[in-house]
């Protein structure tokens, strides 16, 4: 079985994780990715540890498995003659240098399509190549904060606070997957490539979802409603006798069932108050002190047994420890033990995508900085035929 980008090369100008994270998924899908790193420095995340094993970066680890790595030097004629060679043998770039930059080296869009027209040429920024901002680097801490994200994230009581990833930067990663897959598709209707425009704040702001719909319909403004919903109740972490749980009360028959069979309460579900989802919203504070009293009775592992009997969602507060100890992650092969040249072997995270006709492939261990320089350069069209 062939995987599904089998045969597609992408030449890979990004670095640190928006960009990488996109290029990696498209080396999972089986592309051959080529990842341009400086030489002697290499992508920014080498460096950043620790985290570390043997002296190298996991964080680089993350999101840079199953390429190939060929350190150049953009700045000398050489490096921009190789990088023009490998763009007109690429079906796919993907780049986050700052607005112009790559422009000025004879590398942007305009350029390399008149090089290579079926090139599909993404650009990863922070705002955007067009807008008052375009020329302004983004990073994904300040993107969570003015996209809205941290303003609604954290305990009613408290200060703004950002996710514990970056998570701006992961959704740009797989926004820039589905942007390039569809002009794939596109490709093979009109024979040519296209620029993609994929910015970090576009991608924050559409995380806002229901909060961004309801704002715009009523104009409310969303507040912090910590580990609870703003529209669903009870759906939010409880204490237990011995650690917490997280409850999930998507609907009026779950909250009858959590009444009748796990908490041994049916006069609850039948109370006008707390009956219907809406009433239960309105009236959260007095019903929530209720469940906070009953779920401290017991352990977690009690309330999680009669809550799967029940058909009611919850499950325990795991540390990461906990998750890739659980059944759940060796089931699904979650993950990977790859060899690797350094350590022996690495254990890293399969990409989440299942298919069953054109597989992803396995992981393989992250490249060292210019690991496949040799290999790759050796293999493209000489640079006279630029």
């Amino acid at each position: 079985m062939t995987t599904p980008l089998e045969g597609i090369k992408v030449l890979d100008l990004s670095r640190v994780l928006a960009g990488p994270w996109c290029t990696q998924t498209l080396a999972d899908m089986g592309a051959e990715v080529w990842k341009i790193e400086p030489p002697g420095k290499g992508d920014d995340t080498r460096s950043w540890m620790p985290p570390e094993i043997g002296g190298e970066s996991t964080y680089f680890q993350c999101c840079n498995h199953s390429k190939k790595s060929v350190a150049i030097d953009l700045k000398s004629e050489e490096g921009q003659r190789a990088v023009r060679a490998l763009a007109a043998e690429a079906d796919i770039l993907v780049e986050n240098f700052r607005m112009g930059a790559l422009d000025r080296m004879g590398f942007g869009f305009e350029a390399l399509s008149q090089i290579n027209p079926r090139l599909i040429y993404c650009s990863v920024s922070g705002y955007g190549r067009t807008g008052p901002r375009a020329a302004e680097p983004g990073y994904d801490f300040t993107i969570q904060a003015e996209s809205g994200l941290m303003a609604i994230t954290g305990e009613p009581d408290g200060a703004p606070m950002k996710m514990g990833v970056a998570i701006t930067d992961l959704v740009t990663g797989m926004n820039a997957v589905q942007a390039i897959l569809a002009a794939l598709l596109a490709r093979e209707r009109t024979g040519r490539g296209q620029h993609i425009d994929i910015a970090l704040f576009d991608s924050a702001v559409a995380l806002l979802a229901n909060v961004a719909s309801g704002h715009l319909a009523t104009g409310a403004l969303s507040r912090r409603y910590g580990n609870a919903h703003a529209t669903v109740v009870p759906y939010q972490i409880f204490s237990t006798a011995d650690s917490s749980l997280a409850l999930a009360v998507g609907n009026d028959q779950q909250f009858r069932a959590l009444c009748e069979r796990v908490i041994g309460r049916p006069d609850l579900a039948e109370d006008a108050r707390y009956s219907a989802n809406r009433a239960r919203v309105l009236n959260r504070e007095t019903l929530i002190p209720i469940l906070e009293g009953i779920f401290a009775t017991q352990r977690t592992r009690h309330w999680i047994e009669r809550l799967r009997a029940a058909g009611v969602p919850g499950g325990q507060v795991r540390n990461v420890r906990e998750v890739f100890a659980s059944p759940e992650v060796a089931a699904r092969g979650i993950v990977s033990v790859v060899p690797d040249a350094l350590h022996g072997e690495l254990r890293l995270v399969r990409s989440p995508l299942r298919l069953s006709d054109t597989p992803l492939r396995a992981p393989q261990a992250p490249p060292r900085l210019g690991e496949h320089t040799d290999e790759v350069l050796g293999r493209i069209t000489s640079p006279s035929n630029e």
